[in-house]
């Protein structure tokens, strides 16, 4: 199909962290390649929606479902450097080109939320068990969401995971650097209501 797409979400999980049960498979492809991604299921007689435009179209055959992502949380696209640093990983018995782990890190965490904080553990187990590039982590990091990825660094730490001094602190300058002024306390008995 011409269709360029990496694997990501809890198979790629799975490989680089922690076991884990998923029900579908992910494919990061580019935008423009999304709707051409869905014919080729389609052709192979996978029942095919768009299901936002903008981002997510599933496909589904005999109890499999595929999940086509074009843009994952907040607004990050698979770009020439994600698929140069694609890793190949085994999923049962299968041979799959992967997203970086590093770039799967920082999707993770920045989608964790209260429906989904299993992202968040995806990524500290990434974090846990696989060597990073985090003069790279960190590169898409700045990018994409500095906040969210130092709070699951300080997080890794507070769980004893190994995470660099550099990262961390290269992220809290960055982060801190941008803030007003937080050192006032909070005064409940001068707030006005």
């Amino acid at each position: 199909s011409g269709v360029t797409f990496l694997v990501m979400g809890g198979i790629a999980s799975a490989i680089f962290g922690r076991a884990r049960v998923t029900s579908d498979i992910d494919l990061f492809v580019r935008q423009s390649d999304s709707d051409r991604a869905l014919d080729a299921l389609a052709k192979r007689g996978f029942s095919a929606e768009v299901i936002y435009e903008h981002w997510l179209s599933k496909a589904s055959l005999d109890g499999v479902t595929v999940d086509i992502i074009s843009r994952s949380t907040p607004d990050i696209l698979l770009d020439d450097e994600m698929v140069r640093r694609a890793v190949t990983g085994r999923y049962e018995g299968r041979r799959l080109l992967l997203v970086p782990p590093e770039d799967l890190v920082v999707m993770k965490a920045l989608a964790a939320s209260e429906d989904t904080p299993r992202y968040w553990y995806d990524a500290l187990g990434i974090i846990g068990h696989t060597d990073l590039d985090w003069d790279y982590l960190i590169r898409r990091a700045r990018a994409n969401g500095p906040r969210r990825i130092l709070a699951l660094l300080l997080y890794a730490w507070s769980n004893d995971l190994v995470v660099p001094e550099d990262p961390v602190r290269t992220l809290f300058d960055l982060v801190t650097s941008s803030v007003p002024n937080r050192d006032r306390r909070h005064d409940p008995a001068g707030a006005s209501s």
